[in-house]
């Protein structure tokens, strides 16, 4: 058996490229049954794939508890990039959240998405397409949580489901 590099947890695999870290957010949805939390600068059009819709509300579908927790330093570009993401807002309005992030929280720049506290994907720098996805590591996935909070405590509703005009 090889021995394990000492920067790699049991559980973690690297990614190289946007494309594996993609394909490792499709797994993470997948595999979510409770919360998924995500930050990252901006939402990227894998957002409106058919098969990142269908991942979403198949994690939505089953229960009113279930959530997604989406914070981003922009959101101008959803309503035009991402119909199929503002049709899960729509569906899901009680479950689907998506705030944008004070001047507070500006400097933070490592995307990265936590499914049901035991799993998540992470980018080292938003210009950067290397990253990781680990499984079981709960103490890195803790702080991760604790961040996500963080973030998420400076941050506002950005993106609501429907349209009010006065």
């Amino acid at each position: 058996m090889e021995p394990v590099p000492p920067e790699r947890m049991p559980g973690e695999r690297k990614l190289e490229g946007l494309v594996a870290y993609d394909a490792a957010l499709d797994e993470l949805i997948a595999n979510t049954d409770q919360t998924l939390r995500i930050f990252d600068r901006k939402i990227g059009r894998a957002f409106n794939t058919v098969q990142r819709y269908d991942l979403l509300r198949r994690m939505l579908l089953p229960g009113r508890t279930r959530r997604v927790l989406i914070v981003l330093h922009e959101t101008s570009n959803i309503v035009r990039d991402c119909p199929r993401l503002m049709l899960l807002l729509r569906q899901f309005s009680h479950n689907v959240f998506i705030h944008q992030t004070q001047s507070a929280a500006h400097s933070v720049y490592d995307p990265f998405a936590i499914g049901d506290d035991t799993r998540f994907v992470r980018r080292f720098h938003y210009d950067d397409v290397r990253g990781a996805a680990t499984i079981g590591d709960v103490a890195y996935t803790s702080l991760l949580l604790r961040r996500f909070e963080e973030i998420w405590g400076v941050s506002t509703p950005a993106i609501s489901a429907t349209t009010i005009g006065l």
